[in-house]
């Protein structure tokens, strides 16, 4: 796998409330992540670009919701989230990121 696509799999975190709850009790992080990439490759990104051990991978696809306004009904896209298990001794700071 090329780096050029590794880079671009992750498109960012998801740091609410819920996710920094995993964070601490379970030891996983959230990232929304490219449509098409597949668990494999989420853990390759995840350990070159973090340089962490990755114990395991869940992804879920969450369906866009249907909006309305004053034009008509629009659809926002769909995406996916990775919950991303890593090893007890691994850390990944957030400190920065928008």
């Amino acid at each position: 796998m090329d780096n050029e696509r590794l880079f671009t799999l992750i498109k960012s975190p998801i740091i609410t409330e819920q996710t920094s709850l995993l964070g601490e009790s379970l030891k996983q992080i959230v990232f929304k992540v490219d449509l098409a990439a597949n668990k494999r490759e989420i853990k390759q990104a995840v350990e070159k670009l973090f340089k962490v051990e990755v114990l395991k991978v869940t992804t879920s696809i969450v369906k866009g919701k249907t909006k309305r306004n004053r034009f008509g009904v629009y659809k926002k896209s769909n995406y996916k989230k990775a919950f991303v298990s890593i090893s007890e001794g691994s850390e990944i700071q957030f400190e920065g990121i928008n």
